[in-house]
């Protein structure tokens, strides 16, 4: 029996006695649940409310989905998403119900005093639909269930909500309905992550009542209609005293799953980011280094051409020189490397004598003159005075 494969829980760690568990251990699969049909009722879960995909669409079991304060070896994912359909419903449904085993009678988890125990949490990847109103862990009747809307969990007994949180993505949330169904009353025991059970509504009035094959663990959203996962973890059904222990993690696949890929994950991330902070660095400096290096060069060019010119070319080679040091808005700034160049121009520039007298004007023109008399194929004739 597949029932087997259940994690047996350690009996020094209950304070009552378990009907029914619906904790895994690490050998049950996804291709279990296929293995319920109406003519095979076997236990632990029946299987059938669901769109029309295979069963991996809407189911998925992991140590990551589990709370990890709990004896579970895996978790539960139940999700909806645009086939989630059953039944040629317009809400998405994707839920599993409790299945007694042969030698048990499902009226047991009817009657009397009983404890129906989950954890429950939502993830920022695939995030419920806070605008669709959400019926969540409730009985056919709906005496007792919780509902989500508006980014808040609500639990609801007779009609009537009695307590509300706000749902905070990546974060457990534990409760036990404490269901007196001789005396028709509902109370609320609830926790976060590894926090022992407290009572955080005493028993209400409510029509409680149960077949024993009506508890829904999983998820109705009335106008939903995106991609939405759940994670489950701790279900099960408690009769005499309330276990209020979640567990330390003690289960062999624990909480390392869901701490060590968390830790990976955030390897992973800082290590590409450091990867492109390095890469923009370095890329940042071959262009600055690249966008230097001619304006270095057009600079020394002008200051070359300034030693060898007169004073109206040396002002225009120092209007190039401020040019080339005052980039546009789409080239890097590279202001500091062509500032140096263009002051040494200006001083090159400085340096050269201006003459003032015509003797002074005489003797530079034939200087001039002689200069280019000197070069191959300058004659004399070539000029008029």
């Amino acid at each position: 029996m597949k029932g087997a494969a259940f994690l047996a829980f350690p009996a020094s760690t209950l304070a009552g006695s378990v009907l029914w568990s619906g904790i895994f251990n690490s050998s049950y699969t996804v291709a279990d649940f296929d293995e319920w049909s109406w003519s095979n009722q076997i236990a632990p879960w029946q299987w059938y409310i669901h769109g029309d995909g295979e069963t991996s669409e809407y189911l998925a079991l992991s140590s990551d989905y589990k709370n990890p304060a709990a004896s579970d070896a895996q978790g539960l994912r139940t999700r909806l998403d645009n086939t989630s359909f059953w039944e040629g419903q317009s809400m998405q449904r994707t839920e599993l119900i409790p299945q007694m085993s042969p030698s048990s009678s499902a009226s047991d988890l009817g009657s009397g005093h009983l404890y129906y125990h989950f954890s429950l949490s939502a993830s920022s990847t695939n995030p419920p639909s806070s605008s669709s109103e959400h019926q969540i862990a409730f009985f056919e009747s709906h005496f007792t269930e919780l509902q989500y809307q508006d980014n808040t969990l609500k639990w609801n007994a007779g009609g009537d909500t009695h307590y509300s949180v706000e749902l905070e993505t990546g974060k457990w949330y534990n409760f036990a309905y404490d269901i007196d169904f001789d005396n028709q009353k509902v109370g609320l025991w609830a926790s976060n992550g590894s926090d022992a059970l407290t009572e955080v509504v005493s028993p209400v009035s409510a029509s409680a009542s149960s077949n024993g094959a009506d508890f829904h663990v999983g998820v109705l959203s009335l106008t939903g209609d995106g991609t939405e996962d759940w994670f489950w973890s701790g279900v099960y059904i408690e009769k005499g005293d309330l276990t209020k222990s979640i567990g330390d993690g003690s289960s062999a696949s624990a909480s390392g799953g869901e701490s060590s890929s968390t830790t990976v994950a955030a390897a992973a991330t800082t290590s590409a980011t450091s990867s492109a902070t390095s890469a923009v660095t370095t890329s940042v400096e071959a262009t600055t280094a690249a966008a230097a290096t001619p304006t270095q060069d057009v600079a020394v060019a002008s200051s070359s051409t300034s030693a060898a010119s007169t004073t109206s070319v040396a002002t225009t080679s120092s209007s190039e020189s401020t040019a080339a040091a005052t980039p546009s808005a789409s080239a890097p700034v590279i202001a500091t490397p062509s500032a140096a160049p263009s002051a040494a121009a200006a001083s090159g520039s400085a340096a050269l004598p201006v003459p003032t007298t015509a003797s002074e004007i005489l003797t530079d023109v034939r200087a001039l003159l002689t200069a280019l008399l000197t070069r191959q194929g300058v004659h004399a004739r070539d000029f008029t005075v």
